[in-house]
């Protein structure tokens, strides 16, 4: 009887840390954290591990609570999709009280750990929460205009660790930010493609002009060729203190070129396959495009 109390116990144990992990989606958390490290890095001369360390607890905070705060509002359209009818509060595992809490702990813990690094850092967290739960969340079902919104809080963890090493945005962190922002076009589009049918039956409007054609991979073609262009630029010291290596820019146009590639594929096939390897040809080029600006900054 008491083995049978015990792994009880366990599986709840189990599936309340699944739900919390669902909530704050753990695995985006992390890549935001991720991009802010990078950010970090490019600024400093030396790493303050503690500032860091920081960083890196806030930022994981901060997208934690836009999260839970657009999954409380999302709710009944989450309930209707098939990706999204599994989580915690559609199903009824985890009430709205209990989410709210989570969400509200965590703006307040990630807004006061970002300032305990400097008060900029601070308004920027509190910048990209504001603008996730209040404008782009509700946007989604009024304008396909939301994606553009839902760019800007999805673009601040690049400058956000470029602002916590300098306490100063100028315009490198400018430069990081439209270089993480000029991307989410592409990459949300692909999904919106992928997603489209299920978007549909929740109301949403994640494809420009709302139409899955030739006309939105023309949209996605054109940002991910401005993004190529903003991601090199630094390499004709326009941008500050923050510049890169010819070497550098050559490597990130063909990291760029292999994203366009796929851009143009899904422009004459129109497949979701297209757009699948489109997706992750962006996840690839967002992991990838960081590690090698921080590589080129410690080899000046």
């Amino acid at each position: 009887m008491e083995s049978t109390v015990i792994s009880d116990n366990k599986t709840s144990m189990k599936i309340i840390i699944s739900d919390f992990k669902q909530l704050t989606k753990v695995g985006l958390s992390l890549s935001v954290v991720f991009t802010s490290i990078a950010g970090y890095l490019l600024a400093i001369e030396d790493v303050d591990y503690f500032v860091l360390f920081l960083l890196g607890l806030g930022g994981f905070f901060m997208v934690g609570a836009s999260n839970a705060f657009n999954q409380i509002i999302e709710k009944e359209t989450d309930s209707i999709m098939k990706r999204t009818q599994n989580r915690p509060i559609p199903t009824g595992r985890m009430s709205v009280n209990v989410a709210l809490v989570i969400a509200i702990l965590f703006t307040i813990l990630g807004i006061a750990i970002l300032y305990s690094i400097n008060p900029k850092t601070a308004l920027f967290g509190a910048i990209s929460i504001f603008l996730y739960t209040s404008v782009y969340t509700p946007l989604k079902p009024v304008t396909p205009l939301a994606v553009f919104v839902g760019a800007i809080p999805g673009a601040i963890p690049f400058m956000l660790g470029w602002v916590a090493a300098t306490n100063n945005f100028g315009i490198e962190a400018g430069f990081l930010f439209m270089v993480q922002f000029f991307w989410q076009f592409p990459h949300f589009w692909a999904i919106g493609w992928l997603q489209y049918e299920e978007y549909k039956k929740a109301g949403f409007n994640m494809l420009p002009m709302n139409t899955k054609d030739t006309g939105a991979v023309k949209q996605i073609i054109f940002y991910t060729i401005i993004m190529i262009l903003v991601s090199i630029a630094p390499v004709l010291k326009l941008s500050g203190a923050f510049y890169i290596y010819p070497i550098t820019a050559v490597i990130i146009t063909l990291l760029g070129a292999y994203m366009l590639y796929f851009g143009v594929k899904l422009h004459k096939s129109l497949e979701n396959t297209d757009a699948r390897k489109l997706m992750l040809s962006s996840i690839l080029y967002i992991t990838v495009v960081p590690i090698v600006y921080v590589v080129d900054k410690f080899l000046h």
